[in-house]
């Protein structure tokens, strides 16, 4: 693999620190900011639908730009959403520097797998861009515990002030390691984006996508005051829990592609009842250590566990009801995930305002889950229906 595809993996470790990170450190932020628990988790919120959003319509006007330099914007652009985090005074401040730093999250995954597939022979496509989103796996792993770590010792500014040098890091690793001319596809335009939103079987398997990923975050979100006010571990203690969190989460999506290669629709099936039945079970074991941390760890590995399926079965679809833009429903696709994102640390920010209490969060997002199972059934449905017809 060229050095090159090891810059993109730098800034995808950046990208998907700065991310994440966030969840660790919400009671933190929250008690100096002086805000409350759901304040602090629209943080989650604002930054999942700056991706949700910015990406489609800013890829669409930056494709004319060179690649290479287009990426140098997007990390200084980045750099300098992490380092007016570091710097901000008060939430709304905040919350600007959060969309800031996901504008440049969403481009750089949508242009960042065209060049890592162009940087290499083509039997080798797949490797080049599993090795640039290992960035973003690697990131949940160690970035996210370093950084909570890092905001507990010396203060949550601490902690996006050094997300920001890992982006300087990053734009520098481009900056050199990145040939010049690189190779470029036509961009997607806005009115590709909106003929793949007209279909509705792609449409029934984004809200499957944002059902089914973002029922983790409503408690995701809330983890660390989850485990610290009902659970009873120290701040330390949860540092140590987001690394066994990160490395199920690697292993999840490692074999979720392997559950998802023979048939995609079936494997979603099991996995989302699966996720359903743990997050439900996560809200009575969380009040003991072991049976707590035991169903944390499934929970972590079922709820990547369906990405690779769920992004397999919208290529799939998108072939048949739309040819001609298959790669623009699959970054749609990502739009949902973040979408899910958003939705869920709001749906979970309500639940911990109510009288529900945050002990509730996993069986409302099992709910949300449970949403995602009924829709791909009733998918599974009209593909059995089409194939009828066919035959």
């Amino acid at each position: 693999m060229p050095l090159a595809l090891f810059a993109l993996t730098i800034a995808a470790y950046a990208i998907g620190t700065t991310e994440f990170v966030i969840v660790g450190l919400l009671p933190t932020v929250a008690s100096d900011l002086g805000i409350t628990l759901p304040m602090a988790g629209l943080i989650v919120s604002i930054y999942a639908l700056g991706v949700t959003f910015g990406a489609p319509v800013l890829t669409a006007l930056t494709g004319r730009i060179g690649r290479k330099m287009l990426l140098l914007g997007l990390m200084a652009l980045f750099v300098a959403g992490n380092a007016l985090a570091a710097l901000s005074p008060g939430y709304g401040i905040l919350l600007i520097a959060r969309v800031l730093s996901a504008f440049a999250h969403g481009v750089f995954f949508s242009v960042g797998a065209t060049i890592a597939a162009g940087l290499v022979a083509p039997d080798r496509r797949a490797s080049a861009i599993a090795l640039m989103f290992m960035g973003l796996t690697v990131a949940i792993v160690t970035g996210v515990p370093l950084g909570t770590i890092i905001g507990q010792t010396f203060g949550w500014r601490a902690t996006f002030a050094a997300v920001a040098g890992l982006g300087v890091l990053a734009f520098l690793a481009i900056a050199l390691l990145l040939p010049a001319e690189l190779p470029e596809s036509a961009p997607a335009r806005l009115m590709d984006q909106v003929k793949v939103l007209g279909s509705g079987r792609l449409l029934l398997v984004f809200a499957m996508t944002a059902l089914g990923y973002g029922g983790t975050f409503v408690t995701f979100t809330y983890l660390t005051p989850m485990l610290e006010e009902v659970t009873g571990l120290s701040s330390s203690a949860v540092s140590l829990v987001l690394v066994l969190y990160g490395l199920a989460i690697a292993a999840g999506n490692l074999s979720g592609g392997r559950f998802a290669d023979r048939n995609p629709v079936r494997a979603l099936i099991a996995l989302f009842a699966a996720q359903a039945a743990v997050l439900v079970l996560f809200a009575f074991t969380a009040g003991a250590v072991v049976p707590a941390l035991v169903t944390l760890a499934a929970l972590g590995f079922l709820s990547f566990a369906s990405v690779p399926g769920l992004q397999l079965y919208v290529v799939e679809l998108a072939r048949i009801h739309r040819p001609a833009a298959v790669d623009v429903a699959s970054a749609l696709n990502i739009a949902a995930f973040n979408l899910g994102i958003a939705v869920g640390a709001w749906i979970g920010g309500l639940t911990v305002a109510s009288s529900l209490g945050l002990q509730a969060t996993p069986w409302v997002g099992g709910l949300m889950v449970l949403g995602a199972l009924g829709l791909t059934l009733v998918s599974q449905r009209l593909d059995r229906h089409r194939l009828a017809l066919a035959a």
